[in-house]
């Protein structure tokens, strides 16, 4: 969306894949979140934001989004995105967890990201002012002085750069590098997701914020299938139950909301129930038994794929990494700390989700700031005077990509028996310690998994520096909210070096 908004400038596009393919967005499910509805108001939109974000939000940041969230769908209207309609034309609006109204708008029930996609990327296709560099990796950024002037980027061999490799100058460059879903053992999302973003942004001195707060959606389908399929929040919407194996229901004990509680207390009680020994599962044949095909299709094709009849069966669940809160802090705009150098999405942490992301918040952050980016950045360049590459340097671990994938099963493991839904302060301190082991093992052989351990490093050290549970982050030693806390967190690579030193 950047890139359509900047145009007539010129814009680079660099993906790991192709550009319809690895993306998160892509798979996601359920939708928007935007005051639509004649009983909602972008007022209660942002009250319900801040509170499941726990005392973390920037609350104006938040009145920010869920005030340009109408207008904004609009646009997607525009450029052909299908919203689900009512028969007289209305949009289709549904209720997720936490939301105090009918609030989310999506396509085909949980087709929202895979439709979204499908209307943008042949707009971006077909422009003559961006240029698409698909398969290749950016894994470092390029500065001139204490600016960012363009990224180091590998890609397939050719005849004419048998390397693959080359530097990409530019006066401005975006971050969208999406999620950590990568650095855990079960994800929803893509494995190419493994916050590389983060770590380029942390070498050449940005902040970075609120790394501790990472979600777990509470049901991902317990089938053995990586990645872990999703089932989506609006099935609990629909009036789905949570139980055991046995049949009994747990969220009513937990919570007042039961089952539309907000994730990160649907997902401790589900990993508590697996914990127990209980299962846990999602038992959708009351509330919407024969509907289930056509009301959530990705779903029941996920279903048939491991021979589970939705309608008939329970649907075995478990907490899988599916967002995380924290990322490259930026302002308003998407601008980070440091000069030349925006993010925007799930990269960034700019203060709308806090402790914890109220859910189809991500879409529409995205949707709301890639804007304000493209704006942004559109006012700045005229006056960024031409970059000489003589005076140009790649900051970051450049190396060849070997295979190394004994390292990544072991960052995986520990990411998610450490640095998972339930923390401590010696698993934290020993992530601390293995991430930078497997960092420095990494280094100058394989550039994306020392950036992978590194963002896991940055991860586990803000974990272990919030001593207190709050949201998303929940340590088993520091049990309660701690009012003192009450605050976003911050930190730099140096000063994540200065901490990792105190432990050795």
């Amino acid at each position: 969306m950047t890139a359509l908004r900047l145009a007539p400038l010129s814009v680079t596009l660099i993906l790991k894949s192709s550009l319809s393919v690895g993306s998160s967005t892509t798979w996601a499910q359920a939708g928007f979140a935007a005051a639509l509805g004649v009983d909602d108001s972008v007022t209660q939109h942002a009250d319900d934001t801040l509170a499941a974000g726990a005392g973390i939000c920037d609350p104006d940041v938040v009145g920010l989004m869920t005030r340009e969230a109408p207008g904004r769908i609009q646009e997607l209207v525009d450029l052909g995105v299908p919203f689900d309609r009512h028969p007289d034309g209305s949009f289709r609006l549904h209720r997720e967890a936490a939301h105090e109204a009918d609030r989310v708008i999506g396509v085909g029930g949980d087709r929202t990201g895979r439709a979204f996609m499908e209307t943008i990327v042949p707009l971006v296709r077909s422009s003559n002012k961006i240029r698409i560099i698909e398969e290749a990796s950016a894994e470092a950024l390029v500065m001139s002085g204490d600016r960012v002037s363009g990224a180091f980027v590998r890609g397939e061999a050719t005849k004419s750069n048998p390397s693959g490799e080359t530097v990409v100058l530019a006066k401005a460059v975006l971050l969208a590098t999406g999620g950590i879903g990568g650095l855990y053992r079960v994800t929803t999302n893509p494995p190419e997701t493994i916050g590389e973003g983060i770590a380029m942004a942390a070498r050449v001195g940005a902040e970075l914020a609120d790394l501790e707060f990472v979600q777990f959606h509470p049901t991902a389908m317990n089938v053995g299938l990586s990645p872990a399929p999703l089932a989506t929040e609006s099935i609990r919407g629909e009036g789905a139950l949570l139980v055991t194996k046995s049949g009994d229901r747990f969220m009513s004990e937990l919570h007042p909301a039961g089952e539309l509680a907000p994730r990160d207390v649907v997902a401790r009680g589900v990993d508590e129930q697996l914990q127990g020994g209980k299962g846990a599962f999602l038992d959708c044949r009351e509330a919407i038994g024969s509907r289930f095909e056509e009301a959530f299709p990705t779903v029941a094709e996920s279903c048939r794929r491991v021979g589970i009849d939705p309608a008939t069966e329970r649907i075995p669940i478990a907490p899988a990494e599916h967002y995380h809160m924290g990322g490259i802090a930026t302002d308003a705009e998407g601008r980070t700390t440091v000069s030349g150098l925006w993010a925007c999405g799930e990269s960034a942490s700019g203060g709308v989700h806090g402790a914890n992301r109220l859910a189809s918040n991500s879409m529409l952050e995205g949707l709301v700031f890639s804007a304000r980016c493209a704006d942004s950045i559109a006012a700045s360049v005229g006056a960024v005077p031409e970059i000489d590459p003589a005076k140009t340097k790649i900051h970051g671990a450049v190396g060849q990509d070997s295979d190394l994938s004994v390292l990544v099963d072991s960052l995986r493991t520990l990411m998610s028996d450490s640095v998972g839904v339930v923390r401590t302060a010696d698993g934290l301190k020993h992530a601390v310690k293995e991430t930078a082991r497997i960092e420095s093992e990494a280094s100058g052989r394989s550039s994306s998994i020392a950036s992978a351990a590194l963002t896991a490093r940055l991860i586990a050290t803000s974990a272990y520096l919030r001593c207190e549970s709050r949201g998303s982050h929940f340590r088993a030693d520091f049990p309660s909210m701690d009012l003192g806390q009450a605050k976003r967190s911050w930190i730099t690579l140096k000063e994540a070096n200065q901490f990792l030193a105190t432990l050795k």
